[in-house]
């Protein structure tokens, strides 16, 4: 009977999002891989005991990682963003290959490699079967679905491509998370931190915020300041209460007009991420922004790790992550979906 101290390679890991989910789920670090300097100084300053590896996985030597039980990463989204150009393996930033190659090497019990929804669509059809391909070579049976981040916890439309590889034997025994419960509002969610500052409009501010956020786009490091997205997300932000325009740098003050919009802090983003209030971010406000807005949500990187466990620790009930059982998961299935059915990101 092997040990049930199951480890972990995280590739690409950016702010931590879904390395901190994967912990949260039981996995233990061997390795935390990160190319950005300030990104690495995140995940070294709020874990200090993670293997942190300031290198880009185009040259990470992975020769000491074999036989790690999972690899996880969450590989560069632009080439298959519909916010950006959709060039696929055509974009330099196609990080897929490399971490193919790491998984081939180190020949993992299981892969969990996130990235956005646009990579489900009609349009990357044979990139996506070259993928699943390449993985079933290597002796893994994969499979996809896009998780809808409210499902989870996360007060935020949020859909996430999520491919999970797994031996044979563990893979007749995964089951997909399910989330059941009544998705968390911006205003209940922000409401104390939006009152720090003693501003007096945060009892009406909560009120009109009584949906869930549209998804947070983070830039990238050539384009896009620190603020809440394209005119679209903008559009659905000023419904909640929020101006979109920009992150501000404290909670708005006592003198602030109570019947405007505020902008929210990198704080308030983090939260609405699912990031613990403890999880500090390196760097000045448009780089943590940038950690906070690209990153993978830890509740749904945990409730995903989670099922992974459960594989290989041979249980296959299926957990119930909340009780309402009048709200139903929406999962997109593993098949393509259309262009319309997913948010920029």
């Amino acid at each position: 009977m092997r040990s049930m101290s199951f480890t972990s390679l995280e590739l690409c890991a950016g702010g931590g999002g879904q390395a901190l989910g994967l912990e949260g789920a039981g996995f233990r670090h061997v390795g935390v891989v990160e190319y950005e300097a300030h990104f690495c100084q995140t995940l070294r300053t709020n874990r200090p005991y993670w293997n942190v590896i300031h290198q880009d996985i185009r040259e990470f030597d992975s020769s000491t990682f074999d036989g790690v039980d999972l690899i996880a990463g969450g590989v560069p989204c632009p080439p298959f963003s519909v916010a950006g150009k959709q060039m696929g393996a055509d974009d330099a930033r196609d990080m897929f290959p490399a971490a193919l190659e790491i998984i081939r090497k180190v020949k993992p019990r299981a892969v969990m490699l996130e990235n956005v929804p646009g990579f489900a669509t009609a349009k990357f059809t044979d990139y996506r079967d070259n993928l699943m391909k390449t993985l079933s070579r290597m002796g893994f049976m994969p499979e996809w679905k896009v998780l809808q981040a409210a499902d989870f916890g996360v007060p935020q439309l949020r859909p996430r491509f999520i491919l999970v590889a797994l031996r044979s034997d563990d893979a007749m025994r995964f089951r997909w998370p399910v989330g059941q419960g009544r998705s968390r509002f911006v205003g209940e969610t922000l409401a104390d931190l939006m009152a720090a500052n003693s501003w007096p409009g945060v009892a009406g501010w909560k009120e009109k915020a009584s949906k869930i956020a549209p998804t947070i786009v983070g830039g990238s490091k050539l384009h896009g300041g620190p603020d809440l997205g394209p005119t679209r997300a903008k559009r659905q932000w000023a419904e909640l209460g929020v101006d979109g325009m920009g992150i501000a740098n404290t909670a708005p003050l006592p003198e602030f007009p109570v019947d405007q919009s505020p902008k929210l802090t990198v704080r308030m983003v983090a939260r609405l991420q699912s990031f613990p209030d403890d999880w500090q971010f390196a760097g000045g406000k448009t780089i943590q922004y940038r950690q906070v807005g690209n990153a993978f949500p830890p509740l749904v990187a945990k409730a995903v790790g989670r099922s992974v466990l459960r594989s290989f620790k041979r249980d296959s009930s299926r957990e119930e992550y909340y009780e309402d059982s009048k709200f139903e998961a929406r999962l997109c299935e593993g098949t393509a979906v259309s262009d319309s059915q997913v948010n920029p990101s």
